[in-house]
Protein backbone atom coordinates (compact mmCIF):
# COMPACT_ATOMS: atom_id res chain seq x y z
CA UNK A 1 0.00 0.00 0.00
CA UNK A 2 1.08 3.36 -0.81
CA UNK A 3 2.53 5.87 1.84
CA UNK A 4 -0.46 8.25 2.51
CA UNK A 5 0.03 11.69 1.52
CA UNK A 6 -0.64 14.54 4.29
CA UNK A 7 -3.52 16.81 4.15
CA UNK A 8 -2.84 20.00 3.89
CA UNK A 9 -4.47 23.57 3.13
CA UNK A 10 -4.33 25.12 -0.16
CA UNK A 11 -0.75 27.00 1.10
CA UNK A 12 0.72 23.30 2.33
CA UNK A 13 0.52 24.06 6.08
CA UNK A 14 -0.46 20.49 7.54
CA UNK A 15 -4.27 20.04 8.83
CA UNK A 16 -4.26 18.42 11.93
CA UNK A 17 -8.25 17.46 11.72
CA UNK A 18 -10.78 17.52 9.31
CA UNK A 19 -13.82 16.35 11.00
CA UNK A 20 -14.26 18.46 13.45
CA UNK A 21 -15.17 22.21 13.24
CA UNK A 22 -13.09 24.55 15.79
CA UNK A 23 -15.73 25.44 18.46
CA UNK A 24 -16.08 27.31 21.59
CA UNK A 25 -17.60 24.38 23.91
CA UNK A 26 -19.25 21.36 22.56
CA UNK A 27 -21.40 21.71 20.46
CA UNK A 28 -20.47 24.83 20.22
CA UNK A 29 -20.77 27.80 18.46
CA UNK A 30 -18.65 27.35 15.54
CA UNK A 31 -15.62 29.87 15.91
CA UNK A 32 -14.29 32.51 12.92
CA UNK A 33 -10.95 31.83 13.99
CA UNK A 34 -11.58 28.16 12.29
CA UNK A 35 -9.31 29.29 8.99
CA UNK A 36 -9.36 25.46 7.28
CA UNK A 37 -13.14 25.65 7.34
CA UNK A 38 -13.40 28.97 5.63
CA UNK A 39 -10.59 28.10 3.20
CA UNK A 40 -12.70 24.78 2.85
CA UNK A 41 -16.48 26.42 2.12
CA UNK A 42 -15.15 29.58 0.82
CA UNK A 43 -13.40 27.15 -1.82
CA UNK A 44 -16.27 25.00 -2.27
CA UNK A 45 -18.52 27.72 -3.16
CA UNK A 46 -16.36 28.93 -5.99
CA UNK A 47 -15.71 25.76 -7.69
CA UNK A 48 -18.73 25.97 -10.61
CA UNK A 49 -19.74 28.95 -12.47
CA UNK A 50 -22.24 29.90 -13.25
CA UNK A 51 -24.30 27.30 -11.94
CA UNK A 52 -25.41 26.66 -8.35
CA UNK A 53 -22.80 24.45 -6.19
CA UNK A 54 -26.22 22.28 -5.59
CA UNK A 55 -29.78 22.96 -5.91
CA UNK A 56 -28.88 23.94 -9.62
CA UNK A 57 -32.10 22.20 -10.91
CA UNK A 58 -34.82 23.84 -9.36
CA UNK A 59 -38.55 25.38 -10.06
CA UNK A 60 -40.49 28.77 -7.98
CA UNK A 61 -43.42 30.30 -7.39
CA UNK A 62 -45.14 33.64 -5.40
CA UNK A 63 -47.44 33.12 -2.81
CA UNK A 64 -48.41 34.40 0.93
CA UNK A 65 -48.37 32.82 4.38
CA UNK A 66 -51.07 33.28 6.67
CA UNK A 67 -50.99 33.13 10.37
CA UNK A 68 -53.86 30.99 12.13
CA UNK A 69 -52.71 30.60 15.62
CA UNK A 70 -51.12 33.22 18.24
CA UNK A 71 -47.42 32.91 18.59
CA UNK A 72 -46.97 36.15 20.29
CA UNK A 73 -45.70 34.38 23.50
CA UNK A 74 -42.65 32.58 21.71
CA UNK A 75 -41.91 35.24 19.07
CA UNK A 76 -41.84 38.89 18.72
CA UNK A 77 -41.34 38.83 14.60
CA UNK A 78 -43.93 40.99 13.01
CA UNK A 79 -45.09 38.97 10.17
CA UNK A 80 -46.40 36.02 12.96
CA UNK A 81 -47.90 38.89 15.26
CA UNK A 82 -51.27 38.34 14.65
CA UNK A 83 -54.06 35.75 13.15
CA UNK A 84 -55.46 36.13 9.90
CA UNK A 85 -52.46 38.08 8.96
CA UNK A 86 -50.87 37.44 5.36
CA UNK A 87 -47.14 37.34 3.90
CA UNK A 88 -45.88 37.67 0.37
CA UNK A 89 -43.40 35.10 -0.20
CA UNK A 90 -41.31 33.03 -3.03
CA UNK A 91 -40.49 30.11 -3.17
CA UNK A 92 -38.04 27.82 -4.64
CA UNK A 93 -38.04 24.04 -4.97
CA UNK A 94 -34.98 21.87 -6.51
CA UNK A 95 -33.39 18.85 -6.65
CA UNK A 96 -29.79 18.53 -4.92
CA UNK A 97 -26.34 16.98 -6.30
CA UNK A 98 -27.53 17.10 -10.16
CA UNK A 99 -27.27 19.69 -12.91
CA UNK A 100 -29.53 22.26 -13.91
CA UNK A 101 -30.06 19.47 -16.78
CA UNK A 102 -30.88 16.94 -14.61
CA UNK A 103 -34.31 14.92 -14.05
CA UNK A 104 -36.61 15.96 -11.80
CA UNK A 105 -37.31 12.23 -10.81
CA UNK A 106 -33.75 11.51 -9.55
CA UNK A 107 -33.44 9.97 -6.07
CA UNK A 108 -32.51 13.05 -4.05
CA UNK A 109 -33.47 15.17 -1.26
CA UNK A 110 -35.50 18.41 -2.52
CA UNK A 111 -34.93 21.55 -1.65
CA UNK A 112 -37.06 23.54 -0.40
CA UNK A 113 -36.46 27.44 0.65
CA UNK A 114 -38.82 29.99 1.39
CA UNK A 115 -38.19 34.22 1.21
CA UNK A 116 -40.71 35.78 3.23
CA UNK A 117 -41.00 39.43 2.04
CA UNK A 118 -41.84 41.04 5.70
CA UNK A 119 -42.25 44.24 6.93
CA UNK A 120 -39.04 44.01 9.33
CA UNK A 121 -36.86 42.50 6.06
CA UNK A 122 -36.86 39.56 4.56
CA UNK A 123 -36.78 35.96 6.63
CA UNK A 124 -35.48 32.88 4.67
CA UNK A 125 -36.52 29.61 5.90
CA UNK A 126 -33.65 27.22 3.39
CA UNK A 127 -34.87 23.70 4.25
CA UNK A 128 -35.75 20.07 2.67
CA UNK A 129 -38.08 17.45 1.84
CA UNK A 130 -36.35 15.54 4.85
CA UNK A 131 -36.29 16.28 8.38
CA UNK A 132 -32.64 15.44 8.62
CA UNK A 133 -29.45 15.75 7.04
CA UNK A 134 -26.16 13.55 6.43
CA UNK A 135 -23.90 15.23 8.16
CA UNK A 136 -23.33 17.53 11.60
CA UNK A 137 -20.36 19.32 10.73
CA UNK A 138 -19.70 21.88 7.76
CA UNK A 139 -16.09 20.73 7.50
CA UNK A 140 -17.02 17.79 6.04
CA UNK A 141 -19.59 18.97 3.46
CA UNK A 142 -17.64 20.25 0.48
CA UNK A 143 -16.37 16.19 0.69
CA UNK A 144 -19.61 15.12 0.68
CA UNK A 145 -21.07 17.14 -1.74
CA UNK A 146 -18.24 16.10 -4.16
CA UNK A 147 -19.20 12.29 -3.64
CA UNK A 148 -22.61 13.47 -5.07
CA UNK A 149 -21.28 14.49 -8.32
CA UNK A 150 -19.38 13.30 -10.90
CA UNK A 151 -15.85 11.48 -10.96
CA UNK A 152 -12.79 13.42 -11.67
CA UNK A 153 -11.34 11.20 -13.95
CA UNK A 154 -14.55 9.17 -15.64
CA UNK A 155 -16.75 12.51 -15.24
CA UNK A 156 -19.60 10.41 -14.37
CA UNK A 157 -21.29 9.79 -10.87
CA UNK A 158 -19.88 7.29 -8.97
CA UNK A 159 -21.27 4.40 -6.52
CA UNK A 160 -17.85 3.78 -4.89
CA UNK A 161 -17.64 7.65 -4.11
CA UNK A 162 -21.10 7.91 -2.84
CA UNK A 163 -21.48 4.56 -1.00
CA UNK A 164 -17.49 5.10 0.48
CA UNK A 165 -18.49 8.40 1.95
CA UNK A 166 -21.04 7.63 3.75
CA UNK A 167 -20.17 3.93 4.60
CA UNK A 168 -17.21 5.71 6.71
CA UNK A 169 -19.67 8.48 7.81
CA UNK A 170 -22.09 6.48 10.21
CA UNK A 171 -24.09 10.19 11.45
CA UNK A 172 -25.52 9.44 7.54
CA UNK A 173 -27.47 6.78 8.67
CA UNK A 174 -30.42 8.63 9.14
CA UNK A 175 -30.53 10.72 5.93
CA UNK A 176 -29.58 7.56 3.95
CA UNK A 177 -32.53 5.46 5.02
CA UNK A 178 -34.58 8.34 4.23
CA UNK A 179 -33.47 8.68 0.30
CA UNK A 180 -33.43 5.18 -0.06
CA UNK A 181 -37.09 4.56 0.93
CA UNK A 182 -39.97 6.17 -2.13
CA UNK A 183 -39.72 9.29 -0.12
CA UNK A 184 -36.64 10.01 -1.92
CA UNK A 185 -38.46 10.60 -5.27
CA UNK A 186 -41.32 12.35 -4.50
CA UNK A 187 -43.77 12.10 -7.14
CA UNK A 188 -44.11 15.89 -8.11
CA UNK A 189 -43.33 19.43 -5.66
CA UNK A 190 -46.94 19.74 -4.66
CA UNK A 191 -47.04 16.24 -2.72
CA UNK A 192 -44.18 16.67 -0.39
CA UNK A 193 -43.39 18.02 2.97
CA UNK A 194 -41.02 20.94 3.73
CA UNK A 195 -38.56 20.83 6.79
CA UNK A 196 -36.06 23.26 8.57
CA UNK A 197 -33.98 20.54 9.52
CA UNK A 198 -32.19 23.06 11.76
CA UNK A 199 -33.35 23.80 15.13
CA UNK A 200 -33.71 27.62 15.52
CA UNK A 201 -34.15 30.26 17.88
CA UNK A 202 -37.43 32.13 18.41
CA UNK A 203 -37.66 34.97 20.86
CA UNK A 204 -40.32 37.28 22.44
CA UNK A 205 -40.85 40.56 23.42
CA UNK A 206 -39.91 39.75 27.25
CA UNK A 207 -36.14 38.44 25.67
CA UNK A 208 -37.79 34.65 26.46
CA UNK A 209 -36.48 32.45 23.87
CA UNK A 210 -37.02 29.01 22.39
CA UNK A 211 -35.76 26.24 20.31
CA UNK A 212 -37.69 25.29 17.31
CA UNK A 213 -38.62 23.40 13.94
CA UNK A 214 -40.20 23.95 11.21
CA UNK A 215 -42.59 21.55 9.51
CA UNK A 216 -44.10 22.52 6.15
CA UNK A 217 -47.21 19.74 5.80
CA UNK A 218 -48.46 19.28 2.18
CA UNK A 219 -52.40 19.28 1.72
CA UNK A 220 -52.16 17.88 -1.14
CA UNK A 221 -50.75 15.06 0.09
CA UNK A 222 -47.54 12.83 -0.07
CA UNK A 223 -47.20 10.88 -3.08
CA UNK A 224 -44.12 9.45 -4.20
CA UNK A 225 -42.36 7.64 -7.35
CA UNK A 226 -41.24 3.40 -6.62
CA UNK A 227 -37.64 2.88 -8.12
CA UNK A 228 -39.61 1.66 -11.22
CA UNK A 229 -41.53 4.31 -12.02
CA UNK A 230 -39.05 7.44 -11.26
CA UNK A 231 -36.85 5.57 -13.93
CA UNK A 232 -39.67 5.84 -16.76
CA UNK A 233 -40.26 9.15 -15.47
CA UNK A 234 -36.39 10.48 -16.34
CA UNK A 235 -37.18 9.20 -20.02
CA UNK A 236 -40.87 10.44 -20.27
CA UNK A 237 -40.13 14.11 -18.88
CA UNK A 238 -36.97 14.86 -16.91
CA UNK A 239 -38.99 18.25 -16.11
CA UNK A 240 -42.27 16.22 -15.16
CA UNK A 241 -41.91 18.45 -11.15
CA UNK A 242 -41.36 21.82 -12.55
CA UNK A 243 -44.49 21.63 -15.25
CA UNK A 244 -46.96 20.13 -12.64
CA UNK A 245 -45.83 22.93 -10.58
CA UNK A 246 -46.37 25.94 -13.27
CA UNK A 247 -49.74 23.78 -15.16
CA UNK A 248 -50.64 23.60 -11.97
CA UNK A 249 -50.95 27.51 -10.37
CA UNK A 250 -51.58 28.04 -13.81
CA UNK A 251 -54.87 26.36 -14.02
CA UNK A 252 -55.81 27.52 -10.45
CA UNK A 253 -55.33 24.31 -8.59
CA UNK A 254 -53.36 26.40 -6.08
CA UNK A 255 -51.10 24.26 -3.58
CA UNK A 256 -50.79 25.14 -0.13
CA UNK A 257 -49.12 23.57 2.94
CA UNK A 258 -49.52 24.06 6.79
CA UNK A 259 -46.78 24.99 8.90
CA UNK A 260 -46.87 22.86 12.22
CA UNK A 261 -43.72 24.21 14.56
CA UNK A 262 -42.25 21.94 17.53
CA UNK A 263 -41.66 23.86 20.15
CA UNK A 264 -38.74 23.10 22.90
CA UNK A 265 -38.28 25.24 25.98
CA UNK A 266 -34.54 25.86 26.49
CA UNK A 267 -33.79 24.56 29.82
CA UNK A 268 -35.18 20.96 27.70
CA UNK A 269 -31.92 21.23 25.64
CA UNK A 270 -29.55 20.52 28.29
CA UNK A 271 -30.91 17.24 29.44
CA UNK A 272 -32.64 15.96 26.56
CA UNK A 273 -32.26 12.77 25.60
CA UNK A 274 -31.31 13.65 21.69
CA UNK A 275 -29.01 16.12 21.03
CA UNK A 276 -31.31 18.76 19.91
CA UNK A 277 -29.33 20.78 17.61
CA UNK A 278 -28.29 17.50 15.91
CA UNK A 279 -29.23 18.09 11.91
CA UNK A 280 -29.17 14.40 11.87
CA UNK A 281 -31.67 13.57 14.43
CA UNK A 282 -35.34 14.19 14.74
CA UNK A 283 -37.10 15.45 17.94
CA UNK A 284 -39.53 12.75 18.30
CA UNK A 285 -43.56 14.20 17.62
CA UNK A 286 -44.31 12.51 21.29
CA UNK A 287 -41.98 14.43 22.97
CA UNK A 288 -42.49 17.21 21.14
CA UNK A 289 -46.47 17.73 19.58
CA UNK A 290 -46.09 19.80 16.62
CA UNK A 291 -48.16 22.84 16.87
CA UNK A 292 -50.06 24.30 13.65
CA UNK A 293 -49.88 28.18 13.20
CA UNK A 294 -50.23 29.22 9.62
CA UNK A 295 -50.68 28.05 5.92
CA UNK A 296 -48.82 28.72 2.98
CA UNK A 297 -50.18 29.33 -0.52
CA UNK A 298 -48.74 29.17 -3.77
CA UNK A 299 -50.88 30.93 -6.14
CA UNK A 300 -48.48 32.66 -9.00
CA UNK A 301 -46.18 31.80 -11.25
CA UNK A 302 -42.98 33.79 -11.99
CA UNK A 303 -42.68 35.50 -15.45
CA UNK A 304 -39.33 35.14 -16.06
CA UNK A 305 -37.50 32.08 -15.32
CA UNK A 306 -33.98 33.33 -15.19
CA UNK A 307 -34.90 36.63 -13.62
CA UNK A 308 -36.85 35.06 -10.95
CA UNK A 309 -36.10 31.30 -10.28
CA UNK A 310 -32.71 31.41 -11.17
CA UNK A 311 -31.61 34.59 -9.88
CA UNK A 312 -33.82 33.77 -6.82
CA UNK A 313 -30.81 33.71 -3.55
CA UNK A 314 -32.38 32.45 -0.38
CA UNK A 315 -29.86 32.15 2.87
CA UNK A 316 -30.48 31.16 6.60
CA UNK A 317 -28.37 34.02 7.37
CA UNK A 318 -31.51 36.29 6.34
CA UNK A 319 -32.80 36.90 10.12
CA UNK A 320 -35.91 39.12 11.21
CA UNK A 321 -35.99 40.29 14.99
CA UNK A 322 -38.06 37.77 16.95
CA UNK A 323 -36.05 34.72 15.08
CA UNK A 324 -32.35 33.47 15.17
CA UNK A 325 -29.81 30.94 14.78
CA UNK A 326 -29.19 27.88 17.20
CA UNK A 327 -26.25 26.34 18.28
CA UNK A 328 -26.19 23.91 14.98
CA UNK A 329 -22.76 23.39 13.29
CA UNK A 330 -23.93 22.57 10.17
CA UNK A 331 -26.25 25.96 10.26
CA UNK A 332 -24.07 28.14 11.84
CA UNK A 333 -20.99 27.05 8.60
CA UNK A 334 -24.61 27.74 6.39
CA UNK A 335 -24.84 31.31 7.71
CA UNK A 336 -21.43 31.85 6.14
CA UNK A 337 -21.38 30.13 2.81
CA UNK A 338 -25.16 31.21 1.21
CA UNK A 339 -24.26 34.31 1.33
CA UNK A 340 -20.48 33.81 0.13
CA UNK A 341 -21.87 32.05 -3.01
CA UNK A 342 -24.77 34.26 -3.66
CA UNK A 343 -21.71 36.64 -4.18
CA UNK A 344 -19.88 34.92 -6.09
CA UNK A 345 -22.83 33.69 -8.55
CA UNK A 346 -24.70 36.68 -8.61
CA UNK A 347 -22.54 39.49 -7.24
CA UNK A 348 -22.23 41.77 -4.11
CA UNK A 349 -25.27 43.39 -5.17
CA UNK A 350 -27.29 40.65 -5.55
CA UNK A 351 -29.69 41.51 -3.04
CA UNK A 352 -31.01 44.51 -5.20
CA UNK A 353 -32.32 41.66 -8.06
CA UNK A 354 -35.70 42.45 -7.59
CA UNK A 355 -36.91 38.84 -6.79
CA UNK A 356 -34.46 39.33 -3.70
CA UNK A 357 -34.87 42.85 -2.57
CA UNK A 358 -36.77 43.76 0.68
CA UNK A 359 -40.40 44.98 -0.70
CA UNK A 360 -41.96 45.17 2.69
CA UNK A 361 -39.62 47.80 4.25
CA UNK A 362 -36.86 50.17 2.67
CA UNK A 363 -33.12 48.97 2.83
CA UNK A 364 -30.23 51.64 4.32
CA UNK A 365 -26.96 50.59 5.18
CA UNK A 366 -23.31 51.93 4.37
CA UNK A 367 -23.09 49.08 1.94
CA UNK A 368 -21.57 51.38 -1.46
CA UNK A 369 -20.31 50.60 -4.94
CA UNK A 370 -19.56 47.07 -6.29
CA UNK A 371 -20.41 45.22 -9.56
CA UNK A 372 -23.76 46.00 -10.77
CA UNK A 373 -25.16 48.57 -8.36
CA UNK A 374 -28.13 49.58 -10.12
CA UNK A 375 -29.66 51.38 -7.10
CA UNK A 376 -29.34 55.33 -6.19
CA UNK A 377 -26.18 53.93 -4.63
CA UNK A 378 -26.69 56.14 -1.50
CA UNK A 379 -26.73 58.97 -3.30
CA UNK A 380 -24.70 61.97 -1.59
CA UNK A 381 -25.40 60.85 2.03
CA UNK A 382 -22.87 59.83 4.56
CA UNK A 383 -20.99 56.02 3.37
CA UNK A 384 -19.92 55.83 7.30
CA UNK A 385 -21.24 55.34 10.30
CA UNK A 386 -21.37 57.40 13.56
CA UNK A 387 -22.34 60.33 11.80
CA UNK A 388 -23.50 62.93 12.34
CA UNK A 389 -25.52 64.01 8.96
CA UNK A 390 -28.55 62.31 9.54
CA UNK A 391 -27.84 58.65 8.25
CA UNK A 392 -29.48 55.08 9.44
CA UNK A 393 -28.48 54.02 13.24
CA UNK A 394 -28.77 50.74 15.04
CA UNK A 395 -31.97 50.17 16.81
CA UNK A 396 -31.00 48.06 19.93
CA UNK A 397 -34.07 46.81 20.13
CA UNK A 398 -34.16 44.52 17.51
CA UNK A 399 -31.02 42.60 19.49
CA UNK A 400 -31.58 38.79 20.20
CA UNK A 401 -31.23 37.80 24.01
CA UNK A 402 -28.06 36.52 25.23
CA UNK A 403 -27.56 33.08 25.86
CA UNK A 404 -24.36 31.50 27.64
CA UNK A 405 -21.66 29.86 25.82
CA UNK A 406 -18.69 28.27 27.70
CA UNK A 407 -15.81 26.18 26.82
CA UNK A 408 -12.49 25.12 25.33
CA UNK A 409 -11.70 26.30 21.78
CA UNK A 410 -10.97 23.03 20.24
CA UNK A 411 -11.98 20.81 17.79
CA UNK A 412 -13.98 18.88 19.53
CA UNK A 413 -15.75 15.26 18.66
CA UNK A 414 -19.37 14.36 18.74
CA UNK A 415 -20.16 13.33 22.52
CA UNK A 416 -23.68 12.80 22.85
CA UNK A 417 -24.69 9.98 24.70
CA UNK A 418 -27.44 9.00 21.67
CA UNK A 419 -25.45 6.93 19.14
CA UNK A 420 -26.89 7.30 15.33
CA UNK A 421 -28.56 3.86 14.75
CA UNK A 422 -31.64 4.42 17.33
CA UNK A 423 -33.62 6.79 15.03
CA UNK A 424 -33.06 4.92 11.46
CA UNK A 425 -33.70 1.81 13.86
CA UNK A 426 -36.83 3.32 15.03
CA UNK A 427 -37.42 4.21 11.70
CA UNK A 428 -37.13 0.78 9.85
CA UNK A 429 -38.75 -1.15 11.76
CA UNK A 430 -41.87 1.04 13.97
CA UNK A 431 -42.44 3.42 10.95
CA UNK A 432 -42.51 1.72 8.14
CA UNK A 433 -44.43 -0.84 6.56
CA UNK A 434 -43.86 -4.08 4.94
CA UNK A 435 -43.91 -2.55 1.48
CA UNK A 436 -41.66 0.85 2.60
CA UNK A 437 -39.01 -1.56 3.70
CA UNK A 438 -39.02 -4.08 0.71
CA UNK A 439 -38.86 -0.87 -1.51
CA UNK A 440 -36.11 0.75 0.52
CA UNK A 441 -33.87 -2.29 0.84
CA UNK A 442 -34.75 -3.17 -2.98
CA UNK A 443 -33.73 0.67 -3.68
CA UNK A 444 -30.20 0.14 -1.69
CA UNK A 445 -29.42 -2.91 -3.41
CA UNK A 446 -30.24 -1.71 -6.82
CA UNK A 447 -27.53 1.49 -6.12
CA UNK A 448 -25.18 -0.15 -3.39
CA UNK A 449 -24.48 -3.16 -6.04
CA UNK A 450 -22.37 -0.75 -8.20
CA UNK A 451 -19.97 -0.59 -5.95
CA UNK A 452 -17.11 -2.53 -4.64
CA UNK A 453 -17.60 -5.60 -2.39
CA UNK A 454 -15.62 -3.77 0.49
CA UNK A 455 -17.21 -0.68 0.50
CA UNK A 456 -20.79 -2.61 0.38
CA UNK A 457 -20.01 -4.50 3.17
CA UNK A 458 -18.83 -1.71 5.08
CA UNK A 459 -22.31 -0.01 4.48
CA UNK A 460 -24.21 -2.92 4.85
CA UNK A 461 -22.73 -3.14 8.88
CA UNK A 462 -24.44 0.10 9.36
CA UNK A 463 -27.90 -0.89 7.84
CA UNK A 464 -27.27 -4.00 10.57
CA UNK A 465 -26.20 -1.87 13.34
CA UNK A 466 -29.65 0.36 13.26
CA UNK A 467 -31.54 -3.11 12.68
CA UNK A 468 -30.40 -6.88 12.25
CA UNK A 469 -33.11 -6.92 9.49
CA UNK A 470 -32.75 -4.42 7.82
CA UNK A 471 -28.99 -5.29 7.40
CA UNK A 472 -29.35 -8.53 6.52
CA UNK A 473 -32.31 -8.14 3.95
CA UNK A 474 -29.64 -5.62 2.21
CA UNK A 475 -26.72 -8.12 2.95
CA UNK A 476 -28.48 -11.12 1.43
CA UNK A 477 -29.66 -8.86 -1.50
CA UNK A 478 -26.21 -8.20 -2.33
CA UNK A 479 -25.30 -12.17 -1.89
CA UNK A 480 -22.73 -10.77 1.04
CA UNK A 481 -22.23 -13.21 3.67
CA UNK A 482 -24.16 -11.97 6.72
CA UNK A 483 -21.96 -13.39 9.39
CA UNK A 484 -18.88 -10.81 8.34
CA UNK A 485 -21.66 -8.08 8.23
CA UNK A 486 -22.52 -9.01 11.63
CA UNK A 487 -18.78 -8.78 12.55
CA UNK A 488 -17.83 -5.51 11.21
CA UNK A 489 -21.56 -4.22 12.86
CA UNK A 490 -19.93 -5.27 16.11
CA UNK A 491 -16.33 -3.56 15.69
CA UNK A 492 -15.79 0.26 16.67
CA UNK A 493 -16.22 2.55 13.39
CA UNK A 494 -12.58 2.71 13.39
CA UNK A 495 -11.87 -0.67 13.19
CA UNK A 496 -14.63 -1.79 10.71
CA UNK A 497 -12.77 1.22 8.25
CA UNK A 498 -9.30 -0.36 8.64
CA UNK A 499 -11.03 -3.71 8.46
CA UNK A 500 -12.55 -2.81 4.48
CA UNK A 501 -9.54 -0.76 3.57
CA UNK A 502 -7.96 -1.79 0.42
Amino acid sequence: MAKKKTLTNNFGAPVADDQNSLTAGNPGPVLMQDVHLLEKLAHFDRERIPERVVHAKGAGAYGYFEVTKDVTKWTKARFLSKVGKKTDLFIRFSTVGGEKGSADAERDPRGFAIKFYTEEGNYDMVGNNTPVFFIRDPLKFADFIHTQKRNPATNCKDPDMFWDFLSLTPESIHQVTILFSDRGTPATYRNMHGYSSHTYKWYNEKGQYFWVKYHFKSEQGIQNLTRENAEIMKGKDPDHATRDLYNAIERGDYPSWKLEMQIMNPQDAESYRFDPFDVTKVWPHGDYPPITIGRMVLNRNPENYFAEVEQAAFSPGNFVPGIGPSLDKMLQGRLFSYHDTHRHRLGPNYHLIPVNSAKGCPMHNYQRDGFLRVDKNGGGGPNYYPNSFGGPEPNPKTGEPPFEVSGKAARQKYTHPNDDFVQPGALYKKVMSDMDREHLTGNIVSHLGGAQKRIQLRQTALFYKADPEYGTRVAKGLKLDVNEVKRLADMSHEARAKATEE
